[in-house]
């Protein structure tokens, strides 16, 4: 389906997509701390909501 040439290629960018993202969330997290302060417990609100509806579904599917 690939060729050789098209995996290695693939593969070195995945690499160094991960290794920059990395550099550049390293670079900011002094910011990262200061403007998102809190922004946890809102991804840990919208998790329990999905979660609440994925239980309502559950529970009020007729068997």
């Amino acid at each position: 389906m690939f060729s050789q040439g098209q995996l290695v290629f693939a593969l070195f960018f995945v690499i160094a997509f991960i290794i920059l993202m990395i550099f550049s969330y390293r670079k900011d997290l002094k910011l990262h701390r200061k403007y998102y302060k809190g922004s946890l417990f809102i991804l840990i609100g919208f998790i329990i909501f999905i979660l609440l509806l994925f239980a309502l579904k559950t529970y009020l599917q007729p068997e």
